[in-house]
């Protein structure tokens, strides 16, 4: 873990991280977050709320990446539209077979080039290649694949990526709060601090009894600590 610097800071460093932590974990906005604080009695503007985020979201996001466990090698990726400035982009995803996100992309288009840009950012990023890689039928797929010399089996089965395409739901929820986001730029930045939250605290509570969830919740809460300790 990288010790993070506070320094020249009014507010004491749990206050800044406790703003950036219900920011990136619950669908709110910074208005919704400084009525939070102020109702702790604790008087902090949205704008403050916002640069502590692009400050130190992405310093609490890179510990929190370097703290993760190797993923899976099985990878389903998928890709969906999203709206900047009345121009359409796609932003591309891979999660491993238990929800992790991996990587992500924003671009123009929806071609075989976007498609092995993403899988060699995912090979460079985790370090290993993947035995098994699920998409849906769109053909860029099998062209990136093939260009990259992979060796994984290719799954482009009927609802087989439904864990890519669940994967989406929190993006969209968070699309509509911030009312579609601005550039391309500020979406690949706000979603590499969301991810990476989202992975730490992500359990299935479903599969798992109350106790041994609890335990989790517990280790995700000390592994948030730990990425935001002080310089």
């Amino acid at each position: 873990m990288t010790p993070i610097s506070f320094k020249r800071h009014r507010f004491p460093p749990v206050i800044i991280q406790h703003a950036i932590w219900l920011y990136a974990r619950f669908t709110l906005s910074f208005r919704d977050v400084e009525e939070l604080l102020a109702q702790r009695g604790i008087e902090v503007s949205n704008e403050t709320v916002r640069r502590w985020f692009l400050k130190f979201g992405r310093l609490i996001a890179g510990n929190l990446r370097r703290s993760r466990p190797r993923a899976s090698a099985r990878w389903h990726i998928d890709e969906m539209v999203i709206k900047i400035r009345d121009r359409k982009y796609w932003l591309w995803r891979a999660v491993d077979d238990e929800g992790e996100v991996l990587d992500f992309l924003v671009q123009r288009r929806r071609c075989a080039r976007s498609a092995r840009r993403l899988l060699r950012m995912l090979l460079k990023k985790q370090g290993f290649a993947p035995k098994r890689i699920t998409t849906d039928k769109l053909k860029s797929y099998p062209a990136a694949i093939r260009i990259e010399r992979l060796s994984a089996i290719h799954d482009q089965g009927l609802r087989a990526n439904n864990r890519a395409e669940n994967s989406h739901q929190p993006v969209r929820r968070r699309e509509r709060k911030q009312q579609r986001f601005k550039s391309a730029g500020s979406a690949q930045r706000f979603l590499a601090i969301h991810a990476a939250v989202q992975n730490a605290f992500y359990v299935q509570r479903h599969l798992l009894p109350r106790a041994i969830f609890k335990k989790f919740r517990a280790e995700a809460f000390d592994v948030w600590r730990q990425s935001c300790l002080p310089a």
